[in-house]
């Protein structure tokens, strides 16, 4: 469920092409599976050495910065949007992870040809989210936002269970974040996260994301600027905790 890897080329990429006419017929019932049953997976040894790493240095930021902001960037691929998020939120911590060495460690050569995207308050880490997620949540780590841009879609209907809103980890990542925000150029995905999300608590608008010629922000991944030049919608889910009163 990370990011695909990314096409060179701008301006070729095909629509979503899927057998599903709405919202799957038994996303309410998966998610309800998934809230009435804990998650018990053993972490893989791999992922529970990157999060200590990455739990050492958010430890050490907040000792630092105790009201300081730290930001989620799930599956975020090569990493041009955990740049861009650090640069936008210059006394923030972004953590970006993705599943994929391959992907994050192209990082480093696109760093080199990216002088406005550079930043210094964010980190990369290779580790599987599944696993991931659930040691955030076990350390409690205050996210302000949690982004989750342009996931794997699975747009086949029998690959529902593939997709984060059908996943068993759907509990435990959709209580990371004060803010969980996503975005698709499939508005399919991004209304059935809506709905699954609905029956946690978290509550938000679908709107179409502008594209990048008319806005001073570029975009914020490969994917995006692909998506956008082929002349697809992208769209995002803003999602925020419901209020407890």
């Amino acid at each position: 469920m990370s990011s695909q890897d990314c096409n060179d080329m701008l301006g070729d990429s095909k629509a979503i092409v899927t057998n599903q006419p709405g919202i799957h017929e038994k996303l309410d019932e998966i998610v309800a599976k998934h809230l009435s049953h804990e998650f018990k997976k053993p972490y893989q040894a791999h992922t529970q050495a990157a999060f200590d790493e990455m739990n050492a240095l958010v430890q050490a930021f907040l000792a630092k910065n105790p009201q300081g902001e730290v930001i989620l960037d799930a599956c975020c691929g090569v990493g041009q949007s955990t740049r861009l998020l650090a640069k936008q939120n210059p006394n923030g911590l972004v953590i970006g992870v993705d599943k994929s060495a391959h992907r994050i460690n192209r990082n480093v050569e696109d760093h080199q040809h990216a002088d406005s995207y550079q930043a210094d308050n964010y980190h990369l880490v290779r580790a599987d989210l599944n696993d991931f997620y659930r040691l955030v949540k076990a350390a409690n780590w205050p996210v302000s936002k949690h982004y989750i841009l342009y996931p794997n879609p699975w747009p086949k209907s029998k690959h529902i269970q593939r997709r984060w809103h059908g996943s068993a980890v759907f509990p435990q990542m959709t209580s990371i974040g004060q803010q969980l925000i996503l975005r698709s150029n499939w508005r399919l995905y991004l209304e059935e996260f809506q709905q699954a999300a609905g029956q946690v608590g978290l509550l938000g608008d679908i709107s179409l994301v502008e594209h990048e010629s008319d806005s001073q922000e570029p975009a914020l991944t490969p994917f995006e600027a692909k998506y956008l030049a082929s002349g697809q919608n992208c769209y995002q889910l803003k999602l925020s905790r419901k209020s407890s009163d």
